[in-house]
This record gives structure tokens, sequence and C-alpha cells, in this order.
């Protein structure tokens, strides 16, 4: 069974799952958006269904952690936004 790994130069350090690219806040995110069962997030991303599962516990284990996450996340497309040469779309 693998297990969740912080590698600094591996998604800039945030929590993963060991042997893969796919970090606990993304399986966390699409199972709270409700799209997602853990089945369909273990096969869209490659994973066992325990790999999921033990990324949804650590999820849930680690709430300021993910919270941060979350933040530095809308932080970033605000500042994208802001930088963005593209045209404003007209709102209805």
């Amino acid at each position: 069974m693998a297990d969740i790994v912080k590698t600094e130069d591996v998604l800039g350090g945030k929590a993963t799952i060991a042997g893969h690219r796919v970090s606990v806040y993304q399986v966390g995110q699409l199972y709270l958006q409700g799209e997602y069962s853990p089945e369909d997030i273990a096969d869209q991303l490659g994973l066992s269904l325990s790999e999921v599962h033990m990324a949804l516990a650590y999820y849930y284990d680690n709430p300021d952690e993910m919270e941060a996450i979350r933040t530095e996340e809308v932080t970033l497309r605000e500042e994208l936004s802001d930088d963005s040469k593209a045209p404003e779309t007209p709102s209805s």
C-alpha cells in the first residue's frame, strides 16, 4: 500500500500519493464536489481504491492544511485573472 508523502520537488511539496503526481487535495476536491465516487476517482486517476480512501482520510484529518491549499489556489486564480490580457466578457 502506498503512503502519503510530501516531496519538495513534486507539486510544490504538497501531500501526494506516493508513486503518483496526484495530490490529496485533488482527490478530496473531486470527491467533495459530488461528481465522483471513490471508485470513479480511482479509475480516472489510475489509483487503487485503497489509495483514494487513504487520500480522503488524510484530507479529512488535516483540515487546516487543506484550507491553506484552497486559499493558495484561490489567490493564484485571482492573480492570474487580474494579470490576464483577455478581454472581459460582458455580464448579462
